[in-house]
């Protein structure tokens, strides 16, 4: 629970600004598609993953790893180990646990723990379906960050998401633009929000930077979703407003079907020093 010297935001701010990087590498452990030296093995998660973290930490604005990912091979474990290794390695690297919880009550409470001080996380997805009492139990960890769910990059995200409100603002507004709203405004007790909207929504990702301009933004969807890299960061990335553009498959497994998992390893580099670069280049223009 100590960890943090830095805020989530502060830590973001420093590594873009060292790291000239908007990247964001999720870790996202799929055994069938290891190296072909390891392939099936789940034993070996903490070993693909930290070969990744290795290859691509100074690239990098932050690592995700997925928890269900490592949970569902029975790895905690290798995701408590890989969190403490990109800590001692990357340590201005900020960690955001992928969980997307969302509970009330001591239910909620335990799952801080587990992210903050179980994992030790610098930041966590949440659900916020079930209102503000929901996320009061993460707020207490501050200088976390508390990452929700507002224009997600899956399809059916809409169902709910792009429904129209009643509410006093003219011509109502849809769900996602209220959380936002309330992300940017009343939530932000601590000034540890931030929120998730997918790159294959670049219009919706443009009026959420425009009703929460200072938040950070977590943009899922870049590489195996279809996201377009630079429409992106055109949409929501301000000078002072991060803009944290996650892409995993495309970069994890870059290298198919090689044997060799240091040659595995460097194929993840060369894919994430190019996205990397996209993004870049699409900042400055």
């Amino acid at each position: 629970m100590s960890r943090p010297v830095l805020t989530f935001t502060e830590q973001l701010a420093a590594t873009e600004a060292r790291a000239q990087s908007l990247l964001c590498v999720g870790l996202d452990p799929e055994p069938a598609r290891f190296p072909l030296a390891w392939r099936g093995d789940a034993r070996r998660i903490f070993d693909f993953c930290a070969g990744i973290v290795d290859a691509t930490r100074d690239l990098v604005l932050a690592f995700k790893p997925q928890i269900a990912h490592f949970a569902a091979h029975r790895a905690e474990e290798q995701l408590e180990r890989l969190i403490a290794h990109i800590h001692e390695v990357a340590p201005e690297v900020p960690v955001i646990l992928d969980a997307k919880r969302g509970d009330v009550g001591s239910t909620a409470e335990n799952y801080a723990r587990e992210a903050f001080e179980r994992y030790g996380a610098d930041a966590l997805t949440l659900s916020p379906f079930m209102g503000l009492d929901s996320l009061e139990p993460y707020m207490r960890y501050a200088g976390r960050g508390l990452i929700v769910l507002c224009r997600t990059s899956n399809p059916g995200g809409g169902d709910l998401q792009a429904q129209r409100l009643v509410s006093d603002v003219p011509g109502g507004e849809m769900l996602y633009e209220r959380i936002a709203r309330l992300a940017a405004g009343e939530w932000n007790r601590g000034g540890q929000m931030g929120l998730v909207v997918g790159a294959t929504y670049p219009r919706e990702l443009a009026r959420v930077r425009e009703l929460a301009p200072r938040l950070p933004l977590l943009v899922p969807g870049v590489g195996a979703q279809g996201g377009d890299a630079e429409a992106t960061v055109r949409a929501g990335w301000r000078a002072g407003a991060p803009v944290i553009v996650s892409s995993s498959r495309a970069i994890l497994y870059a290298g198919g079907e090689q044997a060799d998992p240091a040659v595995h390893a460097a194929a993840a580099r060369a894919a994430a020093s190019a996205t990397r670069q996209l993004l870049h280049s699409a900042r400055g223009a």
